[in-house]
């Protein structure tokens, strides 16, 4: 006879929050019936241990069925069952987790690591995301512990109903009986096989049991010679939907590297394999296990604002998250992977992370052993490494860029860079090791090309003294090498910026003495420029070409090329200095007009343009350069 009970935690108000205001998404139901089904063999292994009573068994097994013209779903497992007053007390009472209660006993007993598992519910409330997509369910139960089966049933408003059941097995049924479908939700997409499938591959594919299904496939019928005809055939077999045991706790000697890529390139939808990967497990305070990859290329939305980072979350097997973005800095975003935990604190429909210490601690540990690694492989095997800083690198100059320095030591040594003599990238510490000997400075300058550094008239002196220079091709170079100011205490100095500091003393006394001797001039030039130049002065770079533009302290000239294509930007502008190489027949040209005031406007308006598109600026006005360089051009061979 059937039993009608009041669920003990009151009403329907309670039962309508736990139904539709803890869970948002609708799937989860099956992650979570799937995961008590677990819980619920663990408790029998657990058992079996201990009590000569229950047989010993290898054949646990999750099984599913969909019954599409009753429109049904079933979950079954062959695990402890419930007796009467368990199901009263575990689905009677909402939010009292019999796996929570079986996990503290178990605490208190002594259990040999080998025969450890974790127990993943902690909450109780998982049953109840049936409703989700269920008007009614059923549970038939039998219990090792009871020789009745009971079925419980109820539609998850204020009451359910207990009576025996015929069961025979030990274990648990639970039977959906799916909603109407409605003008917002279509409750009939959980009857296709496909659906189930996908969502046991997505949220419970790590569960150690086997999850299994039987399936249709459709064959094509075959004629009397063997051929596929227009007609086709259902056949039905029993397939394991999950893996169970995930790649990443694997014992590593078993696990090949074909295995790995495989993994990776369905886990995150990948068509290379990744270009590294590294796996690890902490314990202590907080355990948990990571499988991290590094991509061999940029995600073409990588740096775009819809990209999203962050690993995929685990707890317990069971997939959680997946972008937990508090789990990697921004400048690690490339990073793929997953962490499972058992430590981590979750809210109560195992949707989302609760913000506490426990994760800031993996997040913070994560971090490290990825420098780690990245160090490891930049000693270890410095090609990949290379082939990692040409397609991502330039994240970790973010990292130092947008922590304002906070992260220079960690990162610095990671850098790496191509150089007037190097057209392989080499790292900060490979270019002090080469310096030559009497060179102060670790030099550098932006440019697209090493063609195009060559060509700059700024880098006469330094490739007569045959120093290197670092080639910056990113537009956040510049920003990085400004907020890290040294390597190994040298001071970092760019080409066209200051002082290069070339000169023997005897060389900048006779230079000091050129610039006195020559100030009248440069003072007239300095006034032909008035507005368009800060100062006017003798080159101590310059060798072969007339002119250069050199900016003054602080903002440099690609700084204000970046700063200026920015999104609202503000019309930076960093000081130009123009450098006339005294040593070059223009310099005596202009000495011999330096008296005629128009001429020498002329000559300097023509010098300062050629400056500037050296620099890749625009000239201001074309049409007056073109006209000046035509003139002069003319009174050059005396044309009239």
């Amino acid at each position: 006879m059937s039993e009608v009970k009041q669920f003990k935690t009151e009403t329907k108000r309670l039962l309508n929050l736990m139904i539709n205001s803890i869970y948002t998404n609708k799937e989860i139901f099956l992650r979570e019936l799937i995961a008590n089904a677990s819980d619920a063999i663990d408790k029998y292994h657990y058992l079996s241990l201990t009590d000569e009573t229950l047989e010993k068994r290898n054949d646990y097994k999750i099984e599913l069925s969909i019954d599409k013209e009753n429109r049904t779903i079933t979950i079954s497992d062959n695990g402890i069952g419930m007796t009467k007053d368990e199901l009263i007390n575990h689905l009677g009472t909402i939010a009292k987790s019999g796996s929570k209660e079986f996990q503290e006993k178990l605490e208190h007993e002594n259990v040999s690591p080998e025969d450890e598992r974790e127990i993943i519910g902690q909450f109780g409330v998982g049953f109840y995301s049936s409703y989700l997509v269920a008007d009614f369910v059923e549970v038939n139960t039998l219990s090792p512990y009871s020789e009745i089966s009971y079925r419980f049933t109820s539609d998850g408003i204020e009451e359910y109903s207990l009576e025996e059941s015929d069961k025979t097995t030990i274990g648990t049924t639970i039977t959906l009986h799916l909603r109407e479908n409605t003008e917002d939700n279509n409750f009939d997409e959980y009857l296709d096989q496909f659906t189930i499938k996908t969502l046991v591959k997505k949220y419970s594919d790590f569960i150690r049991y086997p999850i299994m299904m039987e399936c249709v496939t459709e064959q094509p019928k075959l004629d009397d010679d063997g051929n596929p005809t227009d007609e086709y055939v259902e056949t039905i077999s029993t397939e394991t939907l999950n893996s169970m045991i995930p790649v990443w706790k694997k014992n590593k000697n078993d696990v090949t590297r074909e295995e790995i890529n495989e993994f990776y390139k369905n886990k995150f939808y990948d068509y290379l394999d990744p270009l590294d990967y590294y796996q690890y497990s902490v314990e202590g305070n907080i355990t948990y296990t990571a499988l991290l990859f590094i991509p061999k290329k940029a995600p073409y939305d990588l740096y775009s604002n819809k990209y999203e980072k962050g690993l995929q979350l685990y707890t317990k097997g069971v997939f959680i998250m997946d972008k937990c973005k508090e789990l990697l800095p921004d400048y690690l975003r490339f990073i793929k992977g997953i962490v499972d935990s058992s430590d981590l604190s979750l809210n109560i429909s195992r949707e989302m992370l609760q913000q506490d210490k426990q994760l800031t601690k993996i997040a913070t540990n994560l971090e490290k052993k990825v420098i780690k690694h990245l160090q490891e492989l930049q000693n270890d095997e410095p090609e990949i490494y290379k082939e990692f800083f040409e397609a991502l690198g330039i994240n970790l100059k973010f990292g130092i860029y947008n922590s304002y320095g906070e992260k220079n030591d960690l990162l610095k040594g990671l850098l790496m860079y191509k150089t007037l003599k190097s057209d392989t990238l080499i790292s900060l510490e490979d270019y002090v090791r080469e310096m030559k000997e009497g060179q102060k400075y670790i030099y550098f300058a932006s440019a697209e090309t090493k063609e195009d550094l060559m060509s700059m008239p700024q880098m006469d002196a330094l490739k007569k003294k045959e120093f290197d220079v670092l080639l910056l091709t990113e537009e956040v170079d510049e920003f990085v090498l400004q907020i890290l100011q040294k390597f190994d205490d040298i001071e970092f100095k760019s080409v066209n910026q200051g002082d290069l500091d070339l000169l023997s003393d005897e060389e900048k006394e006779s230079a000091k003495k050129l610039a006195d001797e020559k100030q009248d001039l440069l003072t007239k030039i300095k006034t032909a420029l008035s507005g368009k130049v800060k100062d006017v002065v003798i080159s101590t770079r310059l060798t072969e070409s007339p002119v250069c533009l050199v900016s003054g302290d602080g903002i440099s000239f690609e700084m204000e090329r970046v700063m200026n294509d920015l999104p609202n930007g503000s019309n930076i502008k960093a000081e130009r200095i123009l450098e006339i190489n005294p040593n070059h027949p223009i310099f005596k040209v202009l000495e011999n007009i330096q008296d005629d005031k128009s001429k020498l406007t002329d000559y300097a308006s023509v010098l300062l343009n050629q400056a500037l598109l050296l620099e890749g600026f625009k000239v201001e006005n074309p049409n007056e350069f073109i006209e000046k360089m035509c003139n002069i051009m003319i009174e050059a061979t005396n044309i009239k």
